[in-house]
């Protein structure tokens, strides 16, 4: 009787819910990854013996709290360093010239359009296309993860928002040179802009997970990028917002954006029980 052959080692299973494309989320290929990865599962570790569902969800947690606090830090030091440039009045020298040139460039009827596209980033506006987004992806992923994801993405995207006009209390551009209706809250960092670049982008980054056609990822990349950009030059072009607001509000939308996602490949890599040691061929880098 042939002996049966000895088992090996178990076969890398691809899930659905963790490509885009032909990249596995749950691949981490450079060393910094690797070492990231490592780190988050030995403090998870720590805290007990957990099952692997409830082990991969403290995961998330722990990478969203460090990666939460560097961008909160991030929000901080962009306060102060502006804080420091506005002696100088550098920033009014950049920002006056742009504003005027928008200026320049109304008309009643874009005014009309652009207003009405801006307000797809307020408060109302926002909270709308986000449930209906959240709603299409949890048809389509059949599954509650774009409920988590979208959630402590808003939940984030809100803290920097607030944290960042309470500290820098800037003033917006001049009334007369706004387009109605006014805003009174403080300008910086701009609030639409980092809104629609962490929603928007989280929102995305799921799409691309659900999608199984390239051209499909294409166009939600086209979609979003042209979303967010378009929804940081709206506030400019109404005078709601200097320039700087806007490029800040990119800035750290896509910091804590990148967040999140780091933190949804990490719960899946550890739910679905791939490796967390750092191999020798890791290319260096992020």
């Amino acid at each position: 009787m042939t002996p049966a052959p000895a088992p090996g080692p178990h076969p890398h299973v691809v899930s659905p819910e963790t490509t885009i494309g032909e990249r596995d989320l749950t691949r981490w290929s450079t060393r910094a990854g690797q070492r990231l990865l490592a780190a988050v599962a030995a403090v998870v570790d720590r805290l007990g013996p957990l099952e692997r569902w409830g082990r991969s969800n403290l995961a998330l947690v722990v990478t969203l709290l460090v990666g939460g606090a560097v961008v909160l830090g991030v929000d901080l030091l962009a306060a102060q360093v502006y804080d420091a440039v506005t002696e100088n009045e550098d920033l009014a020298a950049f920002d006056r010239p742009v504003l005027d040139a928008a200026v320049a460039l109304r008309t009643p009827a874009r005014d009309a359009a652009v207003t009405v596209f801006t307000d797809l980033g307020g408060t109302t506006g926002m909270s709308v296309l986000v449930l209906v987004l959240t709603a299409l992806l949890v048809v389509l992923r059949r599954s509650w993860t774009p409920v988590v994801v979208m959630a402590v993405a808003a939940a984030g995207s809100l803290a920097m928002t607030v944290l960042g006009k309470d500290l820098v209390g800037r003033a917006r551009p001049p009334v007369a040179l706004a387009v109605p209706p006014l805003e009174s809250t403080p300008s910086f960092p701009s609030g639409h802009t980092l809104n629609a670049t962490v929603l928007v982008g989280a929102a995305a980054y799921l799409l691309l997970v659900a999608s199984t056609r390239a051209w499909q990822r294409t166009l939600v990349l086209v979609v979003a990028a042209t979303f967010i950009v378009a929804m940081g030059l709206s506030r400019v072009y109404l005078g709601h917002h200097w320039l700087t607001d806007v490029v800040a509000g990119w800035l750290l939308g896509l910091g804590w954006l990148a967040t999140v996602v780091t933190g949804d490949r990490v719960r899946l890599t550890l739910r679905h029980g791939r490796s967390v040691a750092p191999t020798r061929r890791a290319r260096h880098g992020p």
